[in-house]
């Protein structure tokens, strides 16, 4: 993980999805980090080409449409709103940090903040769980339904697949 954060990962639970190549694509970590510092986001995305195409998704603006939809469909709100409890459900078998024990991620429950944290969902717990996260995947070519490997296309990747991932 070191490789594809360029840090040290602090908090590392377990690995919840890996790519094909096997390195982790999104990692489990606890709410509150070995300092002691709250930790609100349990699920890390960590796979350096998803993250690059998640912020370009970003720069477009998309998250303040898909807020605005949020507002306009109550199924979809709805749905959203059951991925922010499962997120905070999963988090507290983890453990717990009283601090952000009603804060989720990526903005749920009632708007749209970080397209990361919510792929990272959708990936971890797969299909049908967090309605954003899978549509803001699906905009990715090789994100879903498979996530295909691009890990050896990244000029700055520097994993070598027998290595055991950290």
């Amino acid at each position: 993980m070191r490789d594809q954060l360029g840090r040290d990962m602090r908090g590392v639970v377990s690995i919840a999805r890996r790519c094909g190549c096997g390195r982790p694509a999104v990692v489990r970590t606890a709410p509150r980090l070995e300092d002691g510092t709250p930790f609100p986001t349990s699920l890390y995305l960590t796979l350096p080409w998803l993250t690059l195409e998640l912020s370009r998704l970003e720069a477009t603006g998309l998250m303040a449409e898909l807020t605005e939809r949020l507002g306009e469909d109550a199924e979809l709100a709805a749905a959203y709103r059951a991925a922010h409890e499962r997120y905070l459900a999963r988090r507290d078998e983890v453990g717990q940090a009283e601090e952000v024990a009603h804060v989720s991620a990526g903005g749920m429950p009632t708007r749209v903040k970080c397209l990361h944290a919510l792929a990272g969902q959708s990936l971890s717990e797969g299909e049908g769980v967090n309605p954003v996260g899978d549509e803001v995947l699906a905009m990715i070519d090789g994100a879903v339904p498979e996530l295909v490997c691009r890990c050896r296309e990244d000029p700055q990747d520097r994993h070598d697949p027998q290595e055991e991932t950290r």
